[in-house]
């Protein structure tokens, strides 16, 4: 409706997941670097979170229209469905016959098919979005289909995206085994003050006019306070800015354009449950809200990484120890053991030293018999110290 009188070529804030708008921030650019290393070098499981709206369903497409060489791609975004439904819709993404196959065979045509795409030296990746809203039952199925591996390499990748919920859930004690097996953890930050600015350029230079409006320095800051960081919001903020600005022939946004908008919208009512601060909406207060929710989640993380780090540290202190005593008294009985036979040849020694004593005393005494015996004895004694 507008695009034309600001010289843009699409709607640079529509709410499409669209890849080719896809901004670089500090998180999403790790984040992709994360499932691009996974899928190359066959990490197995990958967990990328992100609040709603995000960018994480962005980023699947863009890994998705990327192409990577012999990756085979099977997407599930429904998750509103059993196990059995699940295999037959990865299945029929990899062209294997569903119809009238049961569970079983339907695990065993994957696998299969897995096993032939190895020989082929193909990479069958399987992405799940929305996986918050899998049971504790399809998860653990999920897990079962990682021991579909030869000894070097998983013949299924699997990326599961879903919202933080999906922590909560795989941090529950039942879901160890599966949470072990996750290799790369990657979670989406809402953008900060400064990724908000040039965010909005970014879309706006993308749909071909960078400079269709200009936002004056408070007027991002409101975008970043009503928003929190989180770019399907932004979107919704700005494409009504835009809209609004259209209908008032201007190509400037301040403040209260963003104020008043944002008040039209009951934005804090309709995409937020309410203003956490119990005050007038702020920069600082809602961003610190924002980023105190933020710096939780990534504590929390922290905290379960530290605490794995502590049980495998003990576990191995405590084999160490085992090792170094099992060492120590091999190498005492060692010791005994020639301390016994060297205290066994002293003693041998010993005694045959007593005897030739013995007998030389008796030879000596023997030659003192005799006054005349005086050429015996030196002829005794010259024998003995020769």
């Amino acid at each position: 409706m507008y695009e034309s009188y600001f010289n843009l070529t699409a709607k640079p804030f529509d709410l499409v997941p669209n890849p080719e708008f896809l901004f670089h921030s500090k998180s999403h650019k790790r984040a992709l670097t994360y499932l691009d290393y996974g899928i190359r070098e066959r990490a197995g499981f990958i967990l990328l979170t992100g609040e709603i709206g995000s960018g994480k369903t962005t980023i699947i497409r863009d890994l998705i229209n990327k192409r990577h060489e012999r990756v085979l791609l099977s997407k599930i975004f429904n998750t509103q469905v059993n196990f059995e439904q699940l295999i037959a819709m990865v299945n029929d993404d990899f062209n294997l016959p569903v119809q009238g196959k049961d569970k079983v065979s339907l695990l065993r045509d994957l696998n299969d098919f897995l096993i032939e795409q190895y020989a082929l030296g193909n990479k069958p990746t399987l992405i799940i979005d929305e996986a918050q809203n899998l049971s504790l039952e399809i998860l653990e199925e999920i897990r079962m289909l990682s021991n579909l591996e030869t000894d070097n390499a998983k013949l299924l990748q699997i990326i599961l995206v879903g919202q933080p919920e999906l922590r909560r859930t795989l941090a529950m004690p039942s879901l160890l085994q599966l949470r072990q097996r996750i290799s790369i953890n990657c979670h989406i930050n809402p953008l900060s003050r400064l990724e908000v600015e040039e965010y909005i350029l970014h879309r706006l230079a993308v749909a071909g006019n960078r400079e269709a409006v200009i936002f004056s320095k408070p007027a991002f800051d409101m975008i970043y306070t009503f928003s929190r960081g989180i770019p399907r919001l932004i979107n919704v903020i700005c494409d009504f800015l835009l809209l609004s600005a259209f209908a008032e022939e201007t190509r400037e946004i301040g403040e209260e354009i963003v104020r008043d908008i944002v008040g039209d919208l009951d934005f804090e009512n309709q995409y937020w449950t309410s203003d956490p601060t119990g005050k007038a909406p702020g920069v600082e207060p809602v961003a610190s809200k924002a980023e105190a929710v933020q710096s939780e989640g990534e504590l929390a993380s922290v905290l379960r990484q530290i605490t794995h780090r502590l049980d495998s540290m003990e576990k191995e202190s405590v084999e160490f120890r085992q090792l170094i005593s099992k060492e120590l008294d091999e190498k005492l009985t060692s010791w005994k053991n020639a301390f016994v036979v060297h205290i066994e040849d002293t003693s041998a020694t010993l005694c045959t030293l007593s005897k030739n004593v013995e007998k030389v005393r008796n030879e000596w005494e023997a030659l003192t018999v005799h006054e005349e015996g005086k050429p015996e004895k030196e002829g005794f004694l010259r024998r003995i110290f020769k």
